[in-house]
Formats: structure tokens, C-alpha cells, sequence
């Protein structure tokens, strides 16, 4: 065994030396949390760099030191809520910096010590310890500021070991509890006393009494007497001179009224300033209780509440009567006459409360979750003193008479009124408010847009959401008093502007209906610092730039932006933040719209009038319309003849000032000799009867090619120009190459009319054949001439007798210069 013994200390210092030589890589605290995970033992893996280190709510039945040997930095250990039924405390010997050690709610029913002297909070509440587990270890443990600590008696002796430390809370539960030996709490010394009995068996009121004597904060849960009042001890008098706690919680009372009262005399006349009790039952046996033995201890009570003690505070939450058949009306009487500053009665289904027969030193009134109407206070004026009066959650329905029960208290600065049934009546219904009120909550009523003609004039703080109220009108009285507005969830649908509010800072208009809000709020509201306009229905559209514009231009005084800006209007857009939508200038600014038409329209028709007259446009259009209309009379005419078939193998476009060098050399040189060539010329083949520009298409259409003689002379000529044009027109239309240029006489660019740009783009573009001086060279010219020209007919037209009839045709010509 002793061998044993040694190598598990020469381990441990192994074990510590190692731990030595390893350095903390985290400057944070490391947490490891397993609560929750079903485990039935200490996990193995913990880091061994751990300090808080959670365990709570597994199945952990047995602890040992070789599980926490490892763990030398642990701080924080929660072992709470699971079945350990032993506990060594020699299992943390090696965790010198254990603070916090939670042991509570398991099965723990032995105890074994051991120095912990650097703990300061250690919980061993609700396990199975049937005396206290103090033993004089506990003694040392200087440090320690919380005790949690179960058993089923107490006794004097228990608490000797821990008398002399400074303790700050001290938390008992009496489970199963048995034995209490009257002045042992008294031992203690802590300012704060925490006890909770078993909900199921009858409290010891020495335990009440002892812990009012041994702390100044106590609290006691589950009071609980289900003997007669007759057998209720009753407190010695000398008790009121030990007493020092000042701050007193009952929590979970179930008591018969009598008892309730013996204790409220006890309280009232110790150093007791706030007492609390939430979740009381009173009820009374009707036949041991007389009414006039009842109206007689109310009456005492009365006597006593209505003198200055030492009570400040007393508070009443969720309060259920099982007693019948007594006064209430004695019972409103004894509360509102009580001589403390604040009363609280909530969740009490309480109908009514008197007002106090005389002067009351109220400051403070809360009666949330009753059933109160508005008959409450009417025509009181002994509430001269009230600050605050808390009225949530009750049944009350005029507000002009809200305003009314106000008028006399000259000193109240805050009313709440919200979550009740209030409407605000017509112009003839009257509204007093008294002008101390500085704050006033109305949401969660049913009020609408005329609650502003019902409103205290020196009002800072008013609170309007949740309410049916469509727009803030125009022509209120002005509240210039008034530094924050909370009109959310309500139905309005633009933001309010300040007229009446000239000194408005806060305003919140969130959840409404608003779409598009106006842009020009902060122009009308100059003092405001703070606008919150999020969570409404955004609709993402033109009308909506001026407000992000103002957005941008606020400084920060949206509050929320942009996570509570979002577009729920189009479809398309719904979801994106307002700071995600961008449309153009140009698309949401009419005027800059019709001024950009404008201009474009303008440019427009600047360029058109430009064309018309530099490319002489009219000319060309009157050109295409002439065409047009003479391919439908042709088609109309003569529908035999649609089908056009070539006739002269090319057509003679010529100035009439060149006409000597086209009949003395053009003509003789292709119409004579080998090969002649038949030629279209005007004077010879319009036919007559026809227009000129009738002439011209079809002499263009029956010809193979056309022939245009370029000289100055030519682009001088207005129908030379009709001819180019039909001729260029049919060049596309028929996708041909039938266009022959002989530069005659050279043509200076500068010659050339601007509407000539089709002959500018054809002389840079296609090759021309040029009319040659020398002698010499004018047979090749003449060659590649006929080259160009060369085709062969049909056969019909070849004989010489068709030859003859259009000849004869061709000789009737129409007057035409060129």
C-alpha cells in the first residue's frame, strides 16, 4: 500500500514539473463546454489548458482526482445537475485556482473535506445531505463569498465553523426538512439570505423570524401553512430590536389571511424599507372567520399602516384571493391609505381602488394586469404627491377621462396607459390634463388621428405605436414641449411633418404604411437629431430618390439604415436595402426628360435640315416618289410588259453643251462598223406621250449599261443628275455592274455640287475610262469601250426590220436640255 502511495506522489510531481515546462498559447480564458451531452463520466480529451470547464446536465455519478490532476488552470467548474452521490473535495487538490465550484442538484449525501482556500463561490444546494455539510475545512476558506448548502435539520452547532467569514450570500433549500433549532441562522453572517422550503410542507416561521435578524436582503420561497391561524406563532416583541433586513422576499405564498396580516404587522413595524411578494395565495376559513373579526385585524392593520414607519416599498405580483364573503371595499381602504412612497398591486385581477381620504405620500403607483375602468381616482386630489402611475394592461376606455383623473395630481411626470381599451371620443368630449406630465405612454389602445386634440400641452416624451392613427393633422395644438414622438405601427402613410412640434428631436415612424416618404421632412423638422423609419413597406421607384437623397444628406440621422430599409414594392425588387437602389438621373427627373427631348429632337431636326440642304434631300425624295410611281403606273398599264427585256446595249447620259463630241464621236465609233452597238439616246427614243422621268427609267431599264459622259458641263445639268440617280438606283436594286464613266473633261472636286456625292463616291471608287487627246491612244479607248459595253441581245430585237420600227419610234423626240 505504501508503495502505491509513493508512486502516485512521484507521478503527480512528474506530472507537475512537465506542466511547469508548458506555456499558455492563449492570452483568453479557454472554455470547454460538455453540458447537455449525456455523459457518464469526466471526458478524457479536455485540453489541459482549460479554465472554465462546464459539465452540467449529464449522468456523471463518480468524480476522482486523476480526472482533474490534468487540468492545473481550471477556474470554473460545473458540475451541477447530475446523480454524484459522494464528493471528495480532495479531488481538486491539484486545482490550486478553483474559484467557482457548482455541485448543486445532485445526490450528494456524504461529504469528505479538504483545504480549498481559494474558492469563492461554491454551490451544494438541493442534494441529500440530511444535516449541513460545514466542517472546519470551511473555516479557511477566507475567500469564499457564495455558500449554497441542502439539508433536512439545522441545528445551532452547524454554523460554528463559518461564523467568523464575511460571507455576501448565503443559499439554503430545506428539502424534506425536519428539525430547526430556533436562532441558528443568527450565527451567520451575510448580507444576502436566500431560503427555499419544500412546496409540498409547512414552513417554520422561526426560520422567517431568524433569518429577518441575521441579514439584510432575504428571501424565502415556498411559504406555505396549511395548519389553522390558531396555532400561527406569533413573533416576541423583543424581535423587532434584532431585526436588520431591510429588503424582504416572499415568493410562492399560500397562506390563510390572518397569518398574511400577523406578518405584514411584523414587517411594518421592523427596519424593513421594500418588501416584495409575488405569486400569494390568501384564502380564509368563512366560518372561523367572522366579518367582524376580519374588519377588526384590518382596522389594527390600519392603524399601524397609516403611521410612518420604515416601509418604502411594498409590491404585490401576481396576486390570487380564495377567500369569500368579506369587504373589499376596507380592504382597497387599508391599501390606499398605506404611508409609503410606492405601492405596486399587479396581475391581481384587482377591479377598484379608493382614492385616500387624506393627503398620501404616494410617489410611485403601479396597478399593471388588473381589471381597473375609468372610474378609477376621479375627482382625487389627495394624490398631490404622485411622480409615476403605472396603469398597463387594464380595462380603462375614455381618454378624456384619463385626462381628467390626472387634473389633480400636481405632481405626476409619467403615465402609463398603454396595452387598455382607450378611444378617443369627440370634439365635445373634454380633456384636462394636469401640466406636471412630462411622459406619457399611450400605445396599444385603439386610438386614432384626433388623439392629438386630446394631448397634455407640456408633454416631452409621447408614445402613440400600435394604434389606428392614419396621418398627424394639420391645425393641432402646438406641443412645443414635445422632444420625442413614437408613432410605430400605426397606418400612416407618409412621414408627419412638425408643425405643431417645433421642438421635436426623436421621431419614430417605423412598421406603418408608408411607400414613398416625403423628402422635405427635415426641411420641416430642423431639430430632429434622430428619424426612425425603417420596417415599412418601401416602394422602390422614382418618387423615392428625394428621400435617399436625404439620407444622404442627414448625416446619420436614420436610425437603422440600411438594415431596415428595404423595398417591398415592385415584386422584383422586394428585399433589396434602399441603399441598393440606383436609377438614373435622367429617368426619374421629368423635366430634365423633356428638356434632354427637347434638345435631341432639336439636334434632329438641326441634322435633317442640314442634309436637306447640303444633299439636297427634297430632291432625292422627289426622285425615289417619281420612280415609285412610275414602276406602278407601268405595272398597272401594262401588265404584259412587266417582265422588262433588254432592248440597247447601253443608254447615253450626257450634258447637252457635250452633245457635238457624243454625235460626232461617241455614236459613229459604236453604232458603226464590226459589232455595232445599239445606243439609247434621248433625242432619237423617248417616247412621246410619256414624262420625261417616264422616258428616262424605262430607256435606263432596257439598257444593258449606262453610259454617263462626266465633264463640268455634266454636273451643271440638272437632268444629267435625274439619269445618274436611276441609274445608281438600279446599280442596287438589281445588284448589276451597268455603269460606264467616261471622264471627258477633268472635274475639280471642288466643280462637284454636294448633292453629287453618289458621283464623288463613284469616281473614287469605280474605274473610268478617260477620254484620251492624243490620237493615238483613242482606238484602245475605243476597244476597251466596246469591251465594257459587249452583249448580246435577244434574238427579237436583232433582225433589221425591229430595227426600223424603233428606229421610226425613236426619231419622234420631246424637247429636253440637258
Amino acid at each position: 500500500m505504501g508503495s502505491l502511495t509513493s508512486i502516485y506522489v512521484i507521478a503527480c510531481v512528474f506530472l507537475l514539473i512537465l506542466w511547469g515546462n508548458v506555456q499558455p498559447t492563449v492570452e483568453n480564458k479557454i472554455t470547454a463546454n460538455y453540458s447537455g451531452h449525456l455523459l457518464s463520466e469526466v471526458p478524457k480529451n479536455i485540453s489541459v489548458h482549460t479554465q472554465i470547464l462546464d459539465l452540467s446536465h449529464n449522468r456523471i455519478s463518480e468524480i476522482s482526482n486523476l480526472e482533474f490532476i490534468s487540468l492545473p488552470d481550471l477556474q470554473v467548474l460545473n458540475l451541477s445537475h447530475n446523480l454524484i452521490t459522494e464528493l471528495d473535495f480532495s479531488v481538486f487538490t491539484f486545482n490550486q485556482d478553483l474559484e467557482y465550484l457548482d455541485l448543486s442538484h445532485n445526490n450528494i449525501g456524504k461529504a469528505y473535506c479538504q483545504r480549498l482556500g481559494h474558492l469563492r463561490h461554491l454551490d451544494l444546494s438541493f442534494n441529500k445531505f440530511t444535516i449541513l455539510p460545514i466542517c472546519q475545512e470551511f473555516g479557511i476558506m477566507f475567500h469564499l463569498e457564495y455558500l449554497g448548502l441542502s439539508a433536512m435539520m439545522i441545528r445551532r452547532s452547524d454554523f460554528k465553523y463559518v461564523t467568523h467569514l464575511q460571507l455576501n450570500t448565503v443559499f439554503l433549500t430545506l428539502e424534506d426538512f425536519s428539525l430547526y433549532e430556533p436562532l441558528s441562522l443568527t450565527a451567520l453572517n451575510t448580507r444576502s439570505l436566500h431560503i427555499v422550503f419544500a412546496a409540498n410542507q409547512n414552513f417554520s416561521f422561526s426560520l422567517l423570524y431568524d433569518g429577518m435578524i441575521t441579514s439584510e436582503n432575504l428571501k424565502i420561497v415556498n411559504l406555505r401553512y396549511m395548519l389553522s391561524h390558531k396555532y400561527f406563532p406569533f413573533p416576541p416583541s423583543e424581535l423587532l430590536k434584532k431585526i436588520k433586513a431591510t429588503d424582504l422576499t416572499l415568493e410562492t405564498v399560500d397562506l390563510e389571511w390572518i397569518v398574511i396580516l400577523q406578518i405584514y404587522l411584523l414587517v411594518e413595524r421592523s427596519p424593513v424599507e421594500h418588501l416584495t411578494v409575488r405569486n400569494l395565495i390568501f384564502r380564509g376559513p368563512v366560518v372561523e372567520l367572522a366579518e367582524y373579526k376580519f374588519v377588526s385585524l384590518l382596522r389594527s392593520l390600519g392603524q399601524l399602516l397609516s403611521l410612518r414607519g420604515s416601509m418604502k416599498t411594498l409590491t404585490l405580483e401576481h396576486v390570487r384571493n380564495k377567500m369569500y364573503y368579506f369587504n373589499q371595499k376596507i380592504l382597497y381602504r387599508q391599501f390606499s391609505e398605506m404611508n409609503i412612497d410606492s405601492l405596486t398591486i399587479y396581475d391581481a385581477f384587482m377591479p377598484h381602488m379608493l382614492c385616500p381620504e387624506k393627503p398620501s405620500s404616494f410617489r410611485y403607483i403601479n396597478f399593471s394586469h388588473n381589471a381597473l375602468t375609468d372610474l378609477l381616482f376621479q375627482n382625487c386630489k389627495t394624490l398631490a404627491n404622485l411622480k409615476l402611475l403605472i396603469l398597463h394592461r387594464n380595462k380603462f376606455e375614455s381618454l378624456s377621462k384619463v385626462s381628467l383623473m390626472t387634473s389633480q395630481m400636481k405632481s405626476l411626470r409619467y403615465l402609463d396607459m398603454s396595452s387598455n381599451l382607450l378611444r378617443n371620443g369627440g370634439a365635445e368630449e373634454r380633456c384636462q390634463w394636469t401640466d406636471s406630465l412630462a411622459e406619457l405612454d399611450l400605445s396599444s389602445n385603439q386610438l386614432t388621428e384626433s388623439v392629438f386634440e386630446c394631448l397634455p400641452l407640456n408633454i416631452n416624451k409621447l408614445d402613440l405605436q400600435n394604434n389606428q392613427i392614419g396621418s398627424v393633422p394639420r391645425g393641432i395644438a402646438e406641443l412645443k414641449s414635445l422632444q420625442e414622438l413614437n408613432l410605430a405601427s400605426n397606418r400612416l402613410a407618409d412621414l408627419p411633418g412638425c408643425q405643431g412640434f417645433t421642438g421635436l428631436e426623436i421621431l419614430n415612424i417605423e412598421k406603418n404604411l408608408i411607400l414613398t416618404p416625403s423628402a422635405d421632412f427635415f426641411g420641416s423638422c430642423p431639430s430632429v437629431k434622430e428619424l426612425q423609419a425603417g420596417q415599412n413597406p418601401f416602394k422602390c421607384s422614382c418618387e423615392l430618390q428625394d428621400f435617399l437623397r436625404l439620407e444622404r444628406q442627414s448625416g446619420g440621422k436614420l436610425a437603422g439604415w440600411p438594415e431596415e430599409y428595404v423595398c417591398q414594392y415592385p415584386e422584383d425588387l422586394s428585399g433589396t436595402q434602399l441603399n441598393d437602389f440606383h436609377l438614373s438621373e435622367l429617368a426619374c427627373n421629368t423635366t430634365l426628360l423633356l428638356v434632354t427631348a427637347l434638345l435631341l429632337t432639336l439636334v434632329l431636326v438641326a441634322v435633317v435640315a442640314f442634309l436637306c440642304i447640303y444633299l439636297d434631300m427634297p430632291w432625292y425624295v422627289q426622285m425615289l416618289w417619281q420612280w415609285t410611281q412610275t414602276k406602278r403606273r407601268a405595272w398597272h398599264d401594262c401588265p404584259e410588259e412587266r417582265e422588262t427585256v433588254l432592248q440597247f446595249h447601253a443608254f447615253i447620259s450626257y450634258s447637252e453643251r457635250d452633245a457635238l463630241w457624243v454625235k460626232n464621236e461617241l455614236i459613229p465609233s459604236l453604232e458603226k462598223g464590226e459589232g455595232s452597238i445599239r445606243l439609247c439616246q434621248h433625242e432619237r427614243n423617248f417616247i412621246p406621250g410619256k414624262s420625261i422621268v417616264e422616258n428616262i427609267i424605262n430607256c435606263i431599264e432596257k439598257s444593258y449599261k449606262s453610259i454617263f459622259v462626266l465633264s463640268p458641263n455634266f454636273v451643271q445639268s440638272e437632268w444629267c443628275h435625274y439619269e445618274l440617280y436611276f441609274a445608281h438606283h438600279k446599280l442596287f436594286s438589281e445588284n448589276s455592274n451597268s455603269l460606264i464613266l467616261i471622264l471627258l473633261e477633268p472635274i475639280p472636286s471642288y466643280v462637284i455640287p454636294a448633292r453629287y456625292h453618289k458621283l464623288k463616291a463613284l469616281m473614287a471608287k469605280r474605274t473610268y475610262l478617260e477620254w484620251p487627246k492624243e490620237r493615238s491612244k483613242r482606238a484602245l479607248f475605243w476597244a476597251n469601250l466596246r469591251a465594257a459595253i459587249s452583249v448580246k441581245l435577244p434574238r427579237s430585237f436583232e433582225t433589221n426590220e425591229e430595227q426600223s420600227d424603233v428606229m421610226s419610234n425613236c426619231n419622234i423626240t420631246q424637247p429636253l436640255i440637258k
